[in-house]
């Protein structure tokens, strides 16, 4: 009897867990496919250390020359000469006589030329302190990530898939013209906007790498990578099946920028209009200041569409355009 009782109810609680489960709920849960490229080269490029700015000492100050001054002439008498009055016994030194006021300009040239020294120490312990604030302060640096979710269209998915492969992703200048031309396809595509987020975490040189690697790590468990080309390495991951949905309609792209410096500020809620100036302000960045760069796009399977379903509950954080 008991064991006919605990029968029964595995049999209701399945019933209940196939009444419940909504069709493709499993499907709004699975990871589709994806594709990535970039690197972190700019991190190892050597910067140019801050310059010591010129210290440029004041003129010495211009010290008055001792003027010859007439004094009373004394008599001289001989070495052995006495005056009247005097004990007459031979002294073993010379007389010593006194000048009166003989050293007043000297001691007057001594106290400028100490004072002109002081002056010129001064000056340059100033621009040395400066000089080494400047070396030892940190580089601000940013790190700005954006993501925007585009009606899918198979030209789209392709161009990304293009663009990543004929990137080239160990230097500085690759890493900037790849921003360039993923912002490009992404502009021509701006019709098709509909859900966006950005920021930007900004701190210094040492940590923006740190900051850098877990955005990218985090873009990179949010599906299953199918394609990767990763500075200089190419990875294609074969017999993945698709995972063609009817009502797939986005392709979800995500930018990821380490600059050295600042980017400039983006209005909040992000809207189509904030957006753009985002990605605009990606595309700013030069072989000069930037230091990492990764795309990643999913789905990278042809054929295969993000649903809206997918988009909030993949990524709750973005925001309606």
């Amino acid at each position: 009897m008991r064991l006919t009782r605990i029968r029964a109810l595995l049999l209701l609680w399945a019933m209940l867990a196939c009444v419940l489960v909504e069709p493709g709920w499993d499907s709004a849960l699975a990871q589709r496919s994806g594709g990535g490229v970039g690197g972190r080269g700019g991190f190892s490029t050597p910067r140019p250390s801050p310059s010591i700015p010129r210290v440029n000492p004041s003129p010495s100050p211009s010290l008055p020359l001792p003027t010859p001054r007439s004094y009373p002439s004394y008599p001289t008498y001989p070495r052995d000469y006495y005056p009247p009055g005097t004990p007459g016994y031979p002294s073993t030194r010379p007389p010593i006589y006194v000048t009166p006021g003989a050293g007043y300009n000297i001691d007057l040239i001594a106290l400028l030329f100490i004072g002109g020294i002081v002056l010129v120490s001064i000056s340059m312990l100033r621009g040395l302190q400066q000089a080494g604030r400047n070396n030892g302060g940190e580089v601000e640096s940013s790190v700005a990530r954006l993501r925007l979710a585009v009606l899918y269209t198979p030209e789209l998915q392709a161009s990304l898939r293009q663009t990543a492969q004929a990137a080239e992703t160990e230097s500085p200048r690759g890493l900037a013209d790849l921003i360039d031309n993923t912002a490009v396809l992404l502009l021509r595509a701006q019709d098709g906007w509909r859900f966006g987020m950005y920021e930007v975490w900004t701190g210094s040189l040492e940590k923006a790498e740190g900051q850098f690697d877990a955005w990218m790590t985090e873009t990179r468990s949010e599906f299953i990578e199918t394609y990767r080309h990763f500075e200089g390495k190419e990875e294609v991951q074969p017999g993945y099946q698709s995972k063609v949905e009817p009502d797939g309609r986005y392709i979800l792209v995500t930018l990821l920028l380490a600059v050295s410096g600042s980017l400039p500020p983006i209005p909040s809620p992000l809207r189509r209009e904030g957006a753009r100036q985002a990605l605009m302000a990606l595309a700013t960045s030069s072989p000069t200041n930037t230091l990492a760069a990764y795309v990643a796009w999913t789905p990278e399977a042809e054929g295969e569409a993000l649903t809206e379903q997918d988009l909030l509950l993949g990524w709750p954080r973005l925001e309606l355009l």
